[in-house]
């Protein structure tokens, strides 16, 4: 039987002409597509109808967009999300909404931008959402970046309407629309899109509309205290995952202990808030130690400082430091006790008026009075404490607190006055002294040299003091010692997830 040779026709597009009678320009490295194949891929499909889901937080966000139009009540405000990054060639990497844009729409679509125009009735918001790239076009099939084939369906310009209760636009409609603004100036949010940084003219109050952003997070609604504690319980599940995987981590390396916590928190949320700190042995005196490469050993402690974010994108970030055997060596259960202690008083001290900074002046206080007891600082502990030396600092160097939200470190462009100022109720920030007793460090009694001791909790401040949303990981030496015997007691993990 001879072979058959079928005549192939030349292709007549390119992408200066991408649309020919008989063929259509896919894009570089991949061939063109005749145009009954693109017929036939566009046709005979069934509508889908959208969902009525509603978000559960419509209202909070409505509340928010109308607050900050009515701040900017002369200026038309835009905030985008951003756009997909590319990680290589034609791969990105996981898209996350811009934290500005979300806080304002609950809207995880990428390229989106959000518009808040001044009128007469008041604040107009408008999303501006890219149309679905459906059956309806060949980019349904042929773009990998977008097409519904490649990523699956994202809500289009009626699901978003519907699902987060706001009016919406084609983006195609957006540079359109800005330029027949009548207001007199235009503010955005700048960094996240390019092609929307290029439509609008700098202005100075610019930055004034982030830090009103980073402002208006600073206190916490009874729906953002829920996804926080929603992510705390999660991270806990994660901690206790990685106690009952930890025997088969020994003589193996930190990433089992990264890898069994990354695990719940695809599993449970959205992804890890940032990455995962798996510190063991001396890498527990390196504060932001994130290779996760080193071998694990039983005498080690492990410093584990990994948070859950959840799907709504708010974020847990707590740390425990715990021994690998399951008991603390007499040396590292006193340096433990001490932060420990330096921990709790710094907890005691938050409260609505008292000033950001005081939990760390009484960590510090404490952390300087023990490293004076164990002679790691020298002359007289009035010398420790002097505010015009700060010798304690060479073996803590972080500050004991930050605030949290749906960014790790959240609110970060509010004003400092505000940022440092009064604690007040509804603002959740995190405690988290340390000591870091590094191994070459001659100054350090010999056998401190290579622990690192971290606690961190994530707190609520309340109307008559503090909520520990993180108090289910125990703190106290004895309960961690009790807790992980009792996690191996139950059985072990098997690298698995319950």
């Amino acid at each position: 039987m001879s072979d058959v040779n079928i005549p192939q026709p030349e292709p007549d597009v390119s992408e200066e002409n991408p649309i020919s009678e008989n063929w259509v320009w896919a894009g570089y490295h991949r061939p063109p597509m005749p145009r009954v194949f693109v017929d036939h891929m566009t046709a005979n499909w069934a509508t889908v109808d959208p969902s009525d889901e509603v978000h559960p937080a419509v209202a909070n966000f409505v509340a928010r967009r109308d607050a900050l139009g009515r701040q900017f009540s002369d200026a038309t405000l835009v905030v985008p999300t951003g756009n997909p990054k590319v990680r290589a060639n034609d791969t990105d990497y996981r898209f996350r909404a811009g934290t500005d844009f979300f806080y304002l729409t609950g809207c995880q679509e990428p390229d989106s931008v959000l518009v808040i125009a001044p009128s007469a009735a008041g604040p107009r918001a408008t999303l501006y959402v890219a149309q679905r790239r459906d059956f309806r076009s060949h980019d349904f099939y042929s773009d990998a970046r977008y097409g519904e084939l490649w990523v699956g369906p994202r809500r289009g310009v009626s699901e978003c309407a519907a699902y987060y209760g706001i009016e919406t636009a084609p983006l195609e409609h957006l540079e359109k629309d800005l330029t027949s603004l009548s207001a007199t100036r235009v503010l955005t949010v700048r960094g996240f899109d390019s092609a929307v940084d290029a439509l609008i003219e700098v202005n100075a109050d610019d930055n004034r509309l982030v830090t009103q952003l980073s402002e208006m997070r600073l206190v916490k609604d009874a729906y953002e205290v829920a996804q926080l504690q929603e992510a705390v319980a999660h991270t806990v599940k994660g901690f206790e995952d990685v106690v009952r995987a930890l025997p088969q981590a020994v003589g193996r390396g930190e990433r089992v202990i990264e890898g069994i916590f990354n695990l719940r928190a695809r599993v449970e949320g959205n992804d890890t808030g940032y990455d995962t700190i798996a510190a063991t042995g001396a890498h527990s005196t390196i504060l932001h130690w994130t290779r996760n490469d080193g071998e694990v050993h039983s005498g080690d402690l492990l410093l584990l400082d990994a948070g859950v974010e959840c799907h709504q994108l708010y974020t847990a970030d707590v740390t425990r430091t715990m021994p690998v055997s399951g008991t603390f060596s007499p040396a590292q259960r006193r340096v433990y006790e001490l932060v420990c202690a330096a921990q709790q008083a710094a907890l005691e001290a938050v409260r609505p008026g008292v000033d950001f900074r005081t939990p760390h002046h009484v960590a510090m206080g404490v952390l300087a009075r023990g490293l004076h007891e164990m002679d790691v600082l020298d002359g007289s502990l009035e010398e420790a404490l002097r505010p015009d030396r700060q010798l304690y600092r060479r073996y803590t160097l972080h500050g004991t607190s930050h605030m949290l939200g749906i960014d790790v470190h959240d609110c970060a462009h509010a004003r400092d006055e505000m940022y440092h100022g009064e604690l007040r109720e509804g603002y959740v920030l995190t405690i988290e002294p340390g000591l870091y007793f590094q191994p070459n460090d001659l100054t350090v009694p010999e056998e401190y040299r290579g622990i690192g001791v971290r606690i961190e909790d994530d707190v609520l401040v309340t109307a008559d003091g503090y909520r520990n949303l993180s108090a289910a990981l125990p703190r106290d030496p004895d309960e961690i010692e009790a807790w992980m015997a009792g996690l191996w007691a139950s059985g072990p993990t098997d690298l698995s997830i319950r």
